[in-house]
């Protein structure tokens, strides 16, 4: 019996502790929001879209580096002279199509009339002889092997005269439509192998894709590298982002475009940011993130976007983020 106040003492005791907890987790109390987080700069890794032999890289590692810059090259010349053989196949391709769009050269036409006149004379003396030895049939003075075979000979010439005819108009015509098309087409595959060839050579140059800093050279001249296969690898100096995790409790405190302060335990410089990014999944606590809270509580990702990044700010660098107006008690930034 005499437990009992001891008990009660104690129950008491626990409730007070939890219900303080509660209010101080609650997000209407007004509590500043307090996240924690680790900086994280984008990379990107360099390499050409060609394969060869590297002929140059102009950067190591720790050099600081400008959009567009000229970072490394590879041997060009066999890039050179897949150019100029495609330089010669346009040429060929727009050749032929000119000459079929000229169509055939005067002196074939002139030819091809000259053989319609050859053509026309032979019809001519041999409808005149088959009527001759028709003539003399009648006379027995010819036979009918004779007449038959002067007819042939003048179905013959008559044909040739078609033949000619057809000839001189297909001259006097030139190439068809669709022979044309066709070289058309001709010309425009080869002015695409053409492209690829001068893409190609373009590619035998790497340039940096915005400013940074060089943090891993990873080829040196000489090397024969395959397509895509890394020869830089590239930190990049904007935009630099912070990713922390909020816990469900205080979610409605956020939002996108939520301003927020960003400090790092190596200085006591202020960063200015906003909240770009709240996941909609929600995730434990990774083990590199420290909290007051348990590490196995369920919290959501989220992204800050600095806007005054700068050189101190490294790779993973834990960080505290502090809402605007947190400090002072004034309601939350938002816009």
């Amino acid at each position: 019996m005499k437990r009992t106040p001891i008990i009660v003492a104690v129950v008491v005791a626990v409730a007070a502790v939890g219900i303080f907890a509660w209010k101080a987790r609650s997000p209407s109390d007004g509590a500043a929001l307090r996240l924690y987080g680790n900086v994280d700069i984008r990379e990107v890794d360099l390499a050409f879209r060609q394969p060869g032999r590297v002929l140059e890289m102009t950067r190591d590692e720790g050099d600081r580096v400008t959009a567009g810059e000229r970072l490394a090259a590879l041997d060009a010349q066999p890039f050179h002279d897949a150019l100029a053989v495609a330089d010669a196949s346009v040429a060929i391709a727009e050749a032929e199509l000119a000459k079929l769009r000229a169509g055939l050269r005067p002196q074939e036409i002139t030819q091809a009339q000259a053989a319609l006149r050859q053509a026309q004379a032979l019809a001519a003396d041999a409808e005149a002889n088959y009527r001759r030895q028709h003539e003399l049939l009648s006379t027995g003075a010819s036979s009918q092997r004779t007449v038959d075979a002067t007819r042939t000979a003048r179905d013959q010439a008559a044909a040739g005269v078609k033949a000619a005819q057809a000839a001189l108009s297909q001259a006097q015509e030139g190439f068809r439509q669709e022979d044309i098309a066709a070289g058309e087409a001709r010309l425009a595959a080869a002015q695409a192998t053409r492209a690829q060839a001068a893409t190609a050579l373009a590619d035998t140059e790497l340039f940096a894709p915005s400013q940074g800093t060089v943090i891993v050279r990873v080829r040196e001249p000489g090397s024969m590298v395959a397509s895509q296969s890394t020869v830089y690898r590239l930190s990049l100096d904007a935009p630099v982002y912070v990713r922390a995790y909020v816990g469900e409790t205080d979610l409605g405190r956020i939002a996108p475009g939520t301003r927020v302060r960003v400090r790092t335990d190596s200085s006591d410089r202020i960063y200015g940011g906003q909240i770009g990014f709240i996941s909609p999944r929600a995730e434990f606590t990774p083990k590199a993130v420290e909290t007051t809270d348990l590490r196995t509580d369920l919290v959501y990702r989220l992204r800050i976007v600095l806007d005054d990044g700068d050189a101190a700010l490294r790779q993973g660098m834990p960080v505290t983020i502090d809402l605007d107006g947190a400090a002072d008690g004034q309601p939350l930034a938002r816009f």
